[in-house]
């Protein structure tokens, strides 16, 4: 089995210094003027990885090394950390600090996990909270780690289901809500699905002070190969899920569902034409600012949907080749392609799929 492993002072000797030191001129300016940043995974022309700090014009503010490929994110804004994740099977994380300007901070998963990609932080952003497979097993967990201790990890409990992917904190600052891909992985066999006949997707509510099972809800059996992945929570606390489905490619299946205290766990039917262009693969999706509109990618299909989450009423639907990472900025939503797009602006890099406003 090949692993990347982290050696501390080899990672620290090439990644630079962080957030705020080290910046160019160009870069500290748009540090300056810029009130919302951005972060995302990339990789550079000769097969490097790292994450890149944006401004909100798509223009680079510094970059930062990473030992392999990155995936997604956790920020706290009240204690100013971004940490990336590893892609699905690595099991490496780097966190940043921009209050601090510190030295970045590697941290792993034990030797019988591995990361999904994805977090979230408490409210006071002293716990990180990463979705991890515990691969012997098939079990997902949540793994838990002290922000205040160096990212030490300091436990775990049940994701209540196989394949954590993105995980989310409810507005309650109590509740998490993880997205149980239901697919079985190994790092044995790389990325390769296990278990596609039958695989179990979920979403469950977690308290995060017991790790205890608040609820699970799943769609219907007919829909149990639509792999739920990635979700935005709205201003009325509804969760919206986007799926990936693993079945028959003609077969007419939703992309997206919906989690609210009324009706739970259920599909979102979009206009047939719509859903014909759109596919069957959901990328990203990310709420606005204004709390109501929603925004899904699919790269495969290469477009952006956005909706009306009060009425689910398609708004919009873009061409936009290879894109997947969405983000809400101040006058709608800003986006990335594996092409080297990030918003207006173009770089000599393939982004990764997701973006982290900070």
């Amino acid at each position: 089995m090949t692993r990347i492993l982290l050696e501390r002072r080899t990672f620290l000797a090439g990644a630079g210094l962080a957030w705020l030191f080290g910046l160019t001129p160009a870069g500290a300016e748009r540090l300056a003027r810029s009130e919302l940043l951005f972060a995302s995974a990339y990789m550079d022309p000769q097969g490097a990885y790292g994450v890149a700090i944006l401004d909100d014009g798509g223009a680079l503010v510094s970059t930062h090394l990473l030992p392999g490929r990155g995936h997604g994110f956790a920020t706290s804004a009240a204690a100013q950390w971004l940490v990336a994740f590893a892609r699905r099977p690595g099991n490496f994380a780097v966190a940043l600090n921009k209050a601090r300007a510190a030295e970045p901070v590697p941290f792993h998963t034990p030797g019988d996990r591995h990361f999904y990609g994805h977090g979230a932080f408490s409210p006071d952003g002293k716990l990180l909270y990463a979705a991890e497979n515990a691969f012997d097993s098939g079990d997902g967990v949540i793994g838990v780690y002290d922000a205040t201790s160096g990212f030490s990890r300091i436990g775990e409990f049940p994701s209540h289901g196989i394949g954590p992917h993105e995980i989310v904190l409810m507005p309650d600052g109590k509740t998490l809500c993880v997205a149980n891909g239901g697919i079985r992985t190994h790092p044995d066999q790389g990325r390769e699905k296990l278990n596609l006949p039958t695989m179990a997707p979920s979403i469950a509510l977690i308290d995060t002070a017991t790790g205890s099972l608040l609820s699970s809800h799943a769609l219907p059996e007919q829909l149990h190969r639509l792999s739920l992945r990635h979700m935005a929570v709205d201003a009325a606390s509804r969760v919206w899920i986007g799926g990936q489905y693993e079945g028959d490619v003609m077969d007419d299946v939703p992309v997206l569902a919906r989690l609210d205290q009324e009706l739970g766990l259920v599909s979102v039917d979009l206009p047939g034409d719509v859903a014909a262009t759109f596919g069957k693969y959901a990328g990203s999706v990310a709420i606005g600012n204004d709390g109501v509109t929603l925004a899904v990618a699919s790269p495969q299909s290469g477009v952006v949907l956005t909706l009306d989450t009060r009425s689910g009423r398609p708004l919009d639907l873009e061409t936009a080749p290879r894109t997947c990472g969405i983000q809400a900025r101040a006058d709608g939503f800003i986006s990335s392609s594996e092409l080297g797009r990030f918003g207006p602006s173009s770089h000599a890099c393939a982004w990764d799929n997701h973006i982290a406003a900070l």
